[in-house]
């Protein structure tokens, strides 16, 4: 399956090309679910529901990009690409985009900073994704 956007930021070194493993899918797939339900169990500190539900979507993001035969060592790239890979709308990636950035704070230089409002969102664009990433994989 190609892409002519994909495929340009593979000529440029920002992804690369290679076939879907099924396994791999499955795997991604399993593990994006069952860190959205555990996300969403609200007796978990924000934190923890935070990073569930970012781990998540990320899982389900990188599904959709190894679906369609690319592979992207860069988190950002992985939700930047799902205009392309599913179609999911900007305004919808930037969502992931934020927490992205909330998570690198967090990890990186210590600074906590997640509401429930930014966990919602990102649960919902998780949910979304994970819904059109279990339609690419539905046979036929």
């Amino acid at each position: 399956m190609s892409h002519p956007q994909l495929d340009n930021l593979v000529r440029v070194g920002q992804l690369k090309a290679e076939p879907a493993a099924l396994n791999e899918l499955r795997g991604l797939v399993r593990s994006g679910i069952l860190r959205l339900d555990d996300a969403a169990r609200e007796e978990l500190s924000l934190e923890s529901r935070f990073d569930l539900a970012y781990n998540a979507a990320h899982a389900l993001a990188l599904a959709a990009l190894r679906f369609q035969g690319y592979r992207s060592e860069s988190r950002y790239l992985v939700f930047q690409c799902l205009q392309h890979t599913l179609a999911l709308p900007p305004e919808q990636w930037r969502v992931l985009d934020e927490a992205r950035r909330k998570r690198n704070l967090a990890e990186y230089e210590g600074e906590v900073d997640v509401e429930e409002q930014l966990i919602a969102a990102l649960l919902r664009v998780a949910r979304e994704v994970a819904a059109r990433v279990e339609n690419l994989m539905e046979p036929g």
